[in-house]
């Protein structure tokens, strides 16, 4: 792990600790590089933060620290207002992942937010449509997966969710019946919430989704430690484990907490065990989002454990050729109309080097580093 690296996880964990990060320490800092590992994984406010706690100003974090206050109170005031026009309309709406975490962190604007996430009653889609379109949004894409974006100029995205995994995650099973699990809010009457431990297991799950396909960055690992620091003490830990049981999370929680609260408790960086700082690279070299060789590699290895292929040419066959599960959730119009499935699995092939040209080089490229029996 290289210095900028080391850098960033002294500055987040002074920044979320309310501690004053040593000023000399600070000055020594290659801002310029960290600046651009920061962005990549969308903590640069965070930083600024801290930087500003020992008396240095950097410019380009100012600048990124100012959009993400900026972009915060927009999203507030516009969800207040979407929210506000579901409860005239008598339509359900829960509010999901970052709009919550974001308050629980030190200081307005240190949790940066790309959009923000709802899931809503999806018997009423047409309606959300027309409520959006109404405010001001363009509706970028709306019924082609389980969540629709929809978007506003300079800055605002909202994804509305019709479900919180699709029915080709292994998570979608629980899932189905998000219902089950929500808590009428006591201000309003159509607004739902989490209970601490359900937004947790919640927050391990989608977590994990990412982690597990292109990666995620060090800001979900933050995201946990942050969240265990304000809610741990008051959490249903066998609650928490019974469902991580049945999601097949629990050594992913377990592992992973352990790691954040290493990671981030202290200013003083720790000794980390030989799998913790695997675990560790793992998140500093995924960005916030991922990247398309880590989903390549994650793909092989996901697609040959699910398998019984035994050669390269089988594991082609099968990615070519998908599952109905796979043909359900991506394209549903063939799915749907079953003798129009042969168009669908051509189609797919002649727009996937149009779509998914790069994401396709990765899958070839991390497929050829793996023995043809055994990944």
């Amino acid at each position: 792990m290289n210095n900028t690296a080391k850098n960033l996880i002294y500055l987040l964990s002074c920044a979320v600790n309310g501690i004053t990060p040593d000023t000399e320490k600070v000055q020594a800092m290659d801002l310029e590089s960290l600046y651009r590992f920061a962005k990549a994984h969308t903590l640069r406010a965070a930083v600024f933060i801290a930087l500003r706690s020992a008396g240095v100003i950097d410019h380009n974090f100012q600048q990124a620290y100012n959009k993400a206050v900026r972009k915060n109170v927009m999203l507030d005031v516009e969800r207040t207002a979407i929210f506000a026009e579901f409860e005239r309309r008598g339509i359900w709406y829960m509010p999901l992942k970052g709009s919550i975490l974001k308050e629980l962190y030190p200081e307005n604007g240190m949790r940066e937010m790309a959009d923000n996430d709802i899931l809503y009653d999806s018997t009423k889609q047409s309606e959300i449509k027309e409520v959006m379109l109404g405010m001001g949004y363009s509706a970028e894409s709306v019924g082609k997966s389980h969540h629709d974006v929809y978007m506003k100029l300079p800055v605002l995205n909202f994804e509305l969710h019709t479900l919180l995994f699709d029915n080709a995650s292994d998570f979608y099973g629980y899932y189905q019946d998000t219902k089950r699990l929500m808590i009428p809010d006591e201000s309003s009457k159509y607004g739902y919430h989490f209970s601490d431990e359900d937004f947790y297991v919640y927050m391990l799950a989608h977590e994990y989704k990412h982690y597990s396909t292109g990666g995620t960055g060090l800001r979900s690992l933050l995201d946990r430690y942050v969240f265990l620091q304000n809610k741990g003490d008051s959490l249903d830990r066998a609650y928490i484990r019974e469902q991580t049981e049945q999601l097949g999370l629990t050594d992913f929680e377990r592992e992973q907490g352990e790691l954040a609260e290493k990671v981030f408790s202290s200013a003083t960086f720790p000794d980390l065990t030989e799998h913790e700082q695997e675990l560790l690279d793992y998140y500093l070299t995924s960005s916030t989002y991922g990247t398309t060789t880590r989903a390549g590699e994650n793909m092989v290895k996901k697609t040959y454990s699910k398998s019984k292929s035994k050669t390269k040419l089988e594991y082609i066959w099968r990615r070519i050729f998908p599952d109905m599960n796979h043909m359900k959730t991506w394209f549903p119009f063939f799915y749907k109309h079953k003798l129009l499935l042969p168009i669908g699995y051509i189609w797919r092939i002649i727009r996937a080097p149009f779509i998914r040209k790069e994401r396709i080089k990765a899958e070839l490229k991390a497929l050829n580093k793996y023995d043809n029996k055994k990944v």
